[in-house]
C-alpha cells in the first residue's frame, strides 16, 4: 500500500485544489489555527493520515500532536493543533476527518470486542470485509484497537469455505498434496455441521472455523474438536458469524482461540471527532 497515493486520490476526489467556496470567500493570505477535538470516547487511529493530508496541501503548515494512534481518548480531548494557511485547513478538513473518523471507528469497535473477550484466551480477528483499496489501513486500525489480523488477502493463507468444499473431492488428499508443495502456509477449513468438522479433523486442518452456528452447537463442536485433539495435533478453533457486542463475552468464555468479526471493518460507525478553526 502506498499511503501517499491513497491520500492523493482522496484529495483529487474531493476537488481540494479547486475548492470554489474557500477560493472565492476567504483571502488567499489569511492564516488560521485549528484544534482537533474528540466529541466521543474511543480509540484513536489515523493521525498519520490526518497529518499527511494537510502536509500534502501545504507542506509549511505546522502540526502539534498531543495524542497519538492507539491511544484511548475521551470526550473533550484535544488531539492535535494545526496552524497555517486558512485555504489549506478549510479545504483539507473533510478528507482528513474522513480518514481519522473511519479508522478510529474501526479501532474503537474492535476494542469493545477485545474488552468483551478479556479474561479468556480468545483473540478478536478481522476479516477481508473491507473497503476496496483501504485494507491495510483498516487492518492497522484493528491492531490499534487490540485486535489481530486474519489473512491479508487470498495469497497468504488457505481458507477452504463451503463453496470450495462443494467442488472438492477428498479434502484430506487435497490438503496433503498442498502441504507437500507449501510447508509454511496455514490451512483453515470452514465448517457448518459436525460432518464437516469430522472431515476437517481427518484432514488435520490447522484452524477449524465454526461458522454461523448457534451457541449450543458451537459448544458441542468445540468439545468434539478437543476430544479428537492430540499432543501432536491440536487445531486452533475460530468462531465466526452472528457474534455481536452483546454475545461476544458469552462466546469468548468457550475459550476458542479466535473469534472473527466482519462488522469491525465493514460496519464500524465513524468516531465523532471535529476540527474547530479560528482566525490566527
Amino acid at each position: 500500500m502506498n499511503l501517499q497515493n491513497i491520500i492523493n486520490s482522496a484529495l483529487e476526489e474531493d476537488g481540494v485544489f479547486n475548492d470554489i467556496t474557500t477560493r472565492e470567500f476567504i483571502s488567499k493570505d489569511k492564516k488560521a489555527k485549528a484544534v482537533l477535538i474528540a466529541n466521543k470516547g474511543g480509540v484513536l487511529c489515523g493521525v498519520e493520515c490526518f497529518i499527511k493530508v494537510f502536509k500534502t496541501i501545504d507542506k509549511n503548515c505546522k502540526i502539534k500532536v498531543n495524542i497519538g494512534d492507539c491511544s484511548k481518548i475521551k470526550k473533550g480531548d484535544k488531539i492535535l493543533e494545526i496552524s497555517g494557511r486558512a485555504h489549506a485547513i478549510l479545504s483539507g478538513e473533510r478528507t482528513a476527518l474522513n480518514f481519522l473518523q473511519h479508522l478510529s471507528g474501526i479501532a474503537s469497535i474492535t476494542n469493545e470486542f477485545v474488552t468483551a473477550a478479556k479474561g479468556s484466551k480468545t483473540k478478536i480477528y478481522d476479516t477481508r470485509k473491507t473497503i476496496p483499496g483501504y485494507r491495510e489501513l483498516a487492518k492497522y486500525a484493528v491492531r490499534c484497537g487490540g485486535g489481530a489480523n486474519h489473512r491479508m488477502g487470498l495469497f497468504d493463507m488457505v481458507l477452504i469455505k463451503d463453496n470450495h468444499i462443494s467442488l472438492t473431492n477428498n479434502l484430506t488428499e487435497k490438503i496433503n498434496n498442498f502441504r507437500r508443495k507449501h510447508k509454511n502456509i496455514l490451512v483453515e477449513v470452514e465448517c457448518e455441521n459436525s460432518a464437516q468438522v469430522g472431515h476437517a479433523l481427518q484432514a488435520r486442518a490447522d484452524i477449524i472455523m465454526l461458522d454461523n452456528m448457534g451457541y449450543a452447537q458451537t459448544k458441542k463442536m468445540i468439545e468434539l474438536i478437543r476430544k479428537y485433539s492430540t499432543k501432536d495435533y491440536r487445531p486452533e478453533i475460530e468462531l465466526s458469524g452472528g457474534i455481536n457486542r452483546a454475545t461476544a463475552k458469552k462466546y469468548a468464555k468457550l475459550n476458542a482461540e479466535r473469534i472473527s468479526i466482519g462488522m469491525i471493518t465493514h460496519s464500524a460507525p465513524a468516531l465523532d471527532i471535529t476540527l474547530e478553526t479560528t482566525i490566527n
